[in-house]
C-alpha cells in the first residue's frame, strides 16, 4: 500500500479546479493508442505471451552464467537498475551478479570489467531501440569481440540477447544474422517509459523479483492520484518553483530516484520550461543542503519518497523502531522547511515490495506525461538530447 500526501506539508492552492478540462483532455489523449503512449496500456506493455518468455528466459540466465551484464544507456537501463538495487542486499551478492553498464565511457572503467570478468560465466542483454545507440554500441561492440574469444560460435548464441527494434537497427541485423535470442523493444514506447516492457522485466526477473507483482500494483494503480500530483507540480511550478528534490530516507531507492530524474527531465525539460529534479539522501543530506533547503532562495519543493516499516530493529535508548525515528524525522523536515515555504509531497510506502514500486513506476510515468501536456510540449521527444549526438558523431568522422 501507498499513501500519498500532497496537502499536509504543502501550500494550499484555490484554483486546482482551473484543471479539470485540461486534464480531462489529457485523460482522453493517453487513453488513444499511437503518439509513444502504448506504455498507457499495461497490455501492450507486456503481452501474456511476452511475459512467460521473460520468465522462462530469466530462469536460464540464473541457471547459465555467474555475471548478467546489462548493456544500456538513459530508459533502457536505468528502470531496471531503480528495481534490482532497490532489492539488492546491501552485503550480500546475489547470484548471477548485474552489472549494468554504458552510462558512462570510463576506460578504466572497462578495462577493469574485462578482467573481472575473463573467469566468470558472463551472458548478455545489449538494449537499445534504435541499434545505434552510441555508449551502448560502443560498450557492446568491444565486449562482444571479449567474449568471441572466450566462447565457441555455439556457446556464444545461449550468451547473447539482444532488445531492439522489431525489424531496423544493426542489431535487429545482428540478430538476423546470428540467429541470436531477442526480444522487442515495443514500437511506440521510449526508453524512460519501458519499465514495465521486456526492457526493464527481463533484468528485473534475472534478480529474482517478482515481476508479475510490479505489473499488478501497476495495474491496480488509482490514476487519479498521479493526476493530481502532476497539478500540485504545475501549480508550484508557477508559483516559482522550478526545482524539484525527490528526497530519500532510504539509501536503496537512490536508483529509483534517478530514474525519475531522468523520466521527468527529458519529458518536460523543453522550450525553456519544467521544473528541474535533483536528488537528496537524507539524513546525510541534512548537514549540507538542509541549511539551502531551510533558508536559501525559495526556488525548490521537495516530494518525499519513504518506507513506513522495513525492519523490527529497535533503539532502546528511545524505545522506538528505527523506522519510527526514521519517519519522525522525515516529517519534522518536513514541517521545519514548510515554514520557510519548502513545500513537501509526500509518497509513503507501507513496505518495500514489487508490488508498491510497480504502483510507484506507473505513477511517475502518468505524472510525467500529464505535466509536460500541461507545459504544452512534446512527452516522448528529446530534440536536446539527440543535438549532441550529431555533434560527436561529426566529431568522430574526422578521426585523428
Amino acid at each position: 500500500m501507498i499513501k500519498f500526501d500532497f496537502e499536509t506539508y504543502m501550500k494550499e492552492f484555490d484554483n486546482r479546479h482551473d484543471y479539470q478540462i485540461k486534464v480531462n483532455k489529457i485523460k482522453d489523449k493517453l487513453e488513444v493508442s499511437g503518439d509513444m503512449n502504448d506504455w498507457y496500456d499495461l497490455d501492450k506493455c507486456v503481452p501474456s505471451e511476452v511475459l512467460s518468455d521473460i520468465l522462462d528466459t530469466s530462469a536460464f540466465i540464473r541457471q547459465n552464467c555467474d555475471v548478467f551484464l546489462v548493456i544500456g544507456v538513459g530508459g533502457s537501463s536505468l528502470g531496471a537498475r531503480a528495481i534490482t538495487e532497490a532489492f539488492k542486499p546491501y552485503f550480500e551478492d546475489k547470484h548471477p551478479e548485474i552489472i549494468f553498464l554504458g552510462s558512462s565511457l570510463s576506460s578504466s572503467y572497462l578495462e577493469e570489467l574485462i578482467e573481472y570478468i575473463k573467469d566468470k560465466e558472463v551472458i548478455v542483454n545489449v538494449i537499445s531501440k534504435s541499434g545505434s545507440t552510441f555508449e551502448t554500441n560502443l560498450y557492446f561492440d568491444y565486449l562482444y569481440e571479449e567474449l568471441k574469444k572466450k566462447y565457441s560460435k555455439e556457446e556464444l548464441n545461449k550468451r547473447i540477447i539482444i532488445t531492439t527494434d522489431i525489424k531496423e537497427g544493426s542489431l535487429r541485423e545482428l540478430v538476423d544474422q546470428k540467429n541470436y535470442k531477442s526480444f522487442v523493444f515495443p514500437t511506440n514506447i521510449g526508453g524512460r517509459y519501458s519499465v514495465l516492457t521486456v526492457v526493464g522485466l527481463l533484468p528485473i526477473a534475472v534478480m529474482g523479483i517478482d515481476i508479475v507483482e510490479i505489473i499488478r500494483g501497476a495495474r491496480e494503480l488509482n490514476k487519479e492520484v498521479a493526476f493530481d500530483y502532476a497539478i500540485t507540480r504545475d501549480l508550484l511550478y508557477k508559483d516559482g518553483k522550478v526545482v524539484e528534490s525527490f528526497t530519500i530516507y532510504e539509501p536503496k531507492l537512490l536508483s529509483f530516484v534517478e530514474w525519475i530524474k531522468q523520466l521527468l527531465a527529458e519529458t518536460q525539460g523543453k522550450n525553456n520550461l519544467g521544473i528541474l529534479p535533483v536528488a537528496t539522501l537524507n539524513t546525510g543530506d541534512l548537514h549540507s543542503l538542509g541549511q539551502y533547503y531551510q533558508e536559501g532562495s525559495r526556488i525548490l519543493f521537495e516530494t518525499v519518497i519513504n518506507i513506513d516499516d522495513s525492519t523490527d530493529i529497535t533503539i532502546d535508548k528511545y524505545n522506538k523502531k528505527l523506522d519510527s525515528i526514521n519517519r519522525i524525522v522525515a516529517n519534522q523536515v518536513a514541517k521545519s522547511h514548510q515554514k520557510d515555504e519548502t513545500y513537501s509531497n509526500f509518497i509513503t510506502l507501507d513496505r518495500l515490495t514489487a508490488y508498491n514500486l510497480g504502483q510507484l513506476i506507473y505513477f511517475f510515468e502518468i505524472a510525467a506525461a500529464t505535466g509536460a501536456y500541461l507545459l504544452e510540449v512534446n512527452p516522448f521527444d528529446q530534440p536536446g538530447v539527440s543535438d549532441y549526438k550529431k555533434l560527436v558523431a561529426r566529431e568522430l568522422e574526422k578521426g585523428e
